[in-house]
């Protein structure tokens, strides 16, 4: 089968998040099973506009704006190439390639972005992308979401019928993503990039509060965005002790602090699934997370982790400050987090996935 994956990054990309991870485990392994996958991108400075990643073609083209002009045109002059599309929607504007091609497309959903826009973009520019994301509904018929959480969201948010949505949830690499030896002080993770909807804010001051209870906590945060900056003076301004930013690191640095951390944090407004979850869920460690779409998929509540209420920082510090110092707890949520994470593969995932593209094509 011939298959053009379009989404906005490639996996080399420098902002490359959860989506590109689902992208290249999934197309790693379709190219595996004998598939072609052709992926079309946004090109980015110091990156060939064409590459081959274990066996994944990868064109780049265009920028963050235009490959919304150019994906299109290219659809239209070799879709028929194809025997399928996936539109990868990671960025609520859609491709639009069903209105250019009769090529078979499915989309993709990771969630929902109808708040998130306003919180992320000017107000126009914001009515605009999600009024774009509204089309989703009338021009695409086939779906694929990756949670549960997302799937209702289309129904409820966007009106699709649920019949038209397939859900295939993220893996993990369990070769990769193991248990490994803690570090001797009470240590919270962070893991993802720093936009304002994941409200990284939220921890550093509920952090301030665990601090006063436990002294010898450390907060890790590994990622980059574009509120870095923001977030390192907030830091400052708030004086916790013990606030290491570390950047953007390999993945396998990426797994030690897995292994070595206590707990691991997420307090965005809305996720696809959380992919850092359940990778630190297969290092034994259990989450805390707001109970938001998505999260509430990858965390379950007081057996892989603590769900608390989106924005309530007393208690978002309250539930860190208790699974720190709660042995009997922590070990107990790591466990179940840990057997939890072993139902989920990429394998898996690929599978499902490529069953879902074959039934389309035979529409």
């Amino acid at each position: 089968m011939r298959i053009l994956w379009i989404n906005h990054r490639d996996p080399k990309h420098p902002q490359a998040g959860g989506a590109e991870v689902r992208l290249y485990e999934i197309a790693r392994r379709l190219v595996k099973m004998g598939h072609e996958v052709m992926v079309l991108c946004e090109k980015v400075s110091r990156l060939p506009g064409e590459e081959v990643l274990e066996g994944i073609r990868i064109k780049r083209s265009g920028g963050r704006a235009s490959i919304h002009l150019l994906a299109p045109l290219y659809v239209r002059k070799h879709g028929h190439e194809y025997d399928v599309i996936v539109d990868d929607i990671a960025h609520a504007v859609p491709w639009y390639s069903p209105l250019v091609t009769k090529t078979p497309v499915v989309a993709q959903i990771h969630h929902v972005h109808q708040d998130v826009v306003y919180i992320e973009l000017p107000k126009p520019l914001a009515w605009i992308v999600s009024r774009a994301e509204k089309t989703i509904a009338k021009i695409y018929r086939r779906f694929i979401a990756v949670s549960q959480s997302t799937k209702k969201e289309l129904a409820k948010r966007l009106g699709i019928d649920p019949d038209r949505i397939a859900v295939v949830p993220n893996g993990v690499d369990l070769e990769k993503y193991r248990p490994g030896s803690k570090d001797p002080r009470p240590t919270i993770l962070w893991a993802g990039r720093i936009k304002m909807y994941k409200n990284l804010d939220h921890l550093l001051k509920a952090y301030r509060i665990v601090k006063q209870e436990i002294p010898d906590a450390q907060l890790i945060i590994i990622g980059t965005g574009d509120q870095e900056q923001k977030m390192r003076e907030l830091a400052k301004k708030l004086e916790p002790r013990d606030v290491h930013f570390l950047g953007k690191m390999s993945e396998q640095e990426k797994i030690m602090w897995m292994q070595r951390a206590w707990i691991i944090v997420s307090t965005s407004m809305i996720e696809g699934w959380g992919i850092t979850i359940t990778e630190a869920a297969a290092c034994k460690i259990p989450a805390i997370a707001y109970n938001v779409p998505g999260l509430r998929d990858s965390v379950k509540h007081m057996e892989t982790g603590i769900l608390v209420e989106p924005g309530n920082i007393e208690q978002l510090a309250k539930a860190i400050a208790w699974l720190l110092t709660d042995n009997s707890l922590r070990n107990k949520l790591s466990e179940n987090a840990y057997n939890y994470a072993q139902s989920f593969s990429w394998d898996n995932t690929a599978i499902t996935f490529l069953n879902i593209l074959e039934d389309i094509t035979r529409i």
